[in-house]
Order: structure tokens, then sequence, then C-alpha cells
């Protein structure tokens, strides 16, 4: 399976100092409930990525050399854990040290992180993640937990959050939100794309999605169904392909982790 992020990082040993405010955007309106007739048709599935104001609670994994991952806060007790893919923070044989998250990232912006940045102080993946690395593909979800901003606020209480979903089915409507690499993304800006999912034939727990211009860079993107996060981008076979381990009990078991080493 194709990896979505730079090879070069493995282990990052800076923070990028940005610091911002911001607010995040308004819900679309619901329907009349006085309107009459059959309800509008559903729109046709994307085939393609394009740019998105993006989610307060999606940013970044950022550090001196740029970004190179995307990643999303998930609701939690203190409201600081953070999903990505475990490929992202994760590699021979050691976490990465040094990083931060930055939500709502605008890389080309004159405050491109807009509500801060947050520094991870602890990562968690799944045992078998470390034992296998790349050979282990349906564990290809991390956990992060990240240190209060410089006023003590959690970054849940500045941004917001998704709820898991640990009981998805295959065949949903998602939304996938990420941040492609600067080289395919000169905005340096994040892309979304709303279509339908499948089983992943080759990789039992896992679904497929087909919408291109998810590049490198895109890996650990959320995967949004009614709302809810069901799961991160892991890779794909193509651009135009990407795939993501759907939430179960082992990725619960993994927030769960995450969840406890956030009070210590």
């Amino acid at each position: 399976m194709r990896r979505r992020t730079l090879p070069a990082v493995a282990v990052v040993t800076a923070l990028a100092a940005l610091t911002g405010c911001g607010g995040a955007p308004r819900a679309a309106p619901g329907r009349d409930a006085g309107a009459s007739g059959p309800p509008p048709a559903r729109p046709a599935p994307q085939r393609s990525a394009v740019p998105s104001a993006g989610l307060p609670w999606v940013g970044v994994l950022l550090g001196e050399d740029g970004h190179w991952c995307t990643a999303s806060v998930v609701d939690s007790p203190r409201g600081n854990v953070v999903a990505t893919a475990a490929h992202c923070v994760y590699g021979d044989g050691s976490a990465a040290t040094g990083f931060s998250f930055a939500p709502g990232y605008r890389g080309r912006a004159a405050r491109p992180a807009p509500y801060g940045t947050w520094k991870v102080r602890a990562v968690r993946v799944d045992d078998a993640w470390r034992a296998a690395g790349d050979d282990a593909d349906a564990h290809d979800v991390a956990f992060l937990v990240v240190e209060p901003d410089a006023r003590g606020r959690a970054v849940q209480d500045v941004v917001g959050a998704a709820r898991p979903e640990w009981t998805s089915g295959p065949r949903r409507r998602v939304t996938v939100t990420g941040y492609p690499n600067r080289d395919r993304n000169p905005s340096d800006g994040p892309v979304a794309c709303t279509t339908d999912t499948r089983e992943d034939p080759d990789l039992a727990g896992s679904v497929v999605m087909e919408c291109d211009g998810f590049f490198d860079g895109t890996s650990g993107s959320p995967w949004l169904a009614g709302g809810r996060l069901i799961g991160v981008l892991s890779g794909g076979e193509t651009d135009r392909e990407s795939t993501a381990v759907l939430f179960g009990a082992t990725a619960r078991a993994l927030y769960d982790e995450a969840v406890r080493a956030s009070g210590s």
C-alpha cells in the first residue's frame, strides 16, 4: 500500500511558532420544515477533491521543515486527543518527537495557524504496528495527546472535535478533508471530497473511496460519515484511490489508552 506522506520525515526536532485566533464556520441551514414535495435529490459523489474552507479542528502535523500529514481533534474527556495515521508518527522502531498540531492551518495566509500550535507530548500506536510497521496495514491508526496552549486551554475547547464512531459499516457517504503537500497544492490549504465508500477487497476492515487529489500529505485525513469520525486516510494504490481502516474495537482500545495518557 502506498503511503501518503514525505518519506524523509520520521522524527521531527523542532516546533513552528505560529499563533493567532479565529472563529468556527457557520453550519449550513436545514431544509424548511414546512416545504412540500419530495426532499432534494442526493448530490452525486465527487470525483475530485476541491479547495475547501476546511474545518477548525482539522489541521496538520508541523515541524521545522513544514507539515507532512493531516490530523484531527477527536472528542475526549480532557479535550486533548488527536487522530492521524500511525505511519505519520511512528517508524523505524520509534515515535516521532518534537512536533506540533496546527488546526485550521492555512500555509499561504497572513496567519498560517489561526488557532495556534499545540505541542504533541504522547503518541499511541497499536502493538501490532510497533512490531510490524507497514506489514500491519490494518493497524495504521494513531492517537496523539497534545499539551494545553500558553493560556492553559485544551485544543478541543478552542476548535471543537469530531465524535468517533466505532461500529461503521463499509458503505457510507463520507466527507474527507486533508492537506496535500505544497508541491502539489500551491495554496497550502485544505482540500475536501464528499463521495461514497466501498469495502476494500484487499484488506479486511478497510474501506476505499475514489476521489482524485489526495496527494502526499493527506495521510491521517479524517473520514466523516453523518458527522462522525469513522477512520483516517492511510494510503491508496493511486492518487485517485484512497483507503482508510474503519475504527473498530482495536482503534477504540487505542483511543482509550490515549485518553488515560491524557490525564497523566
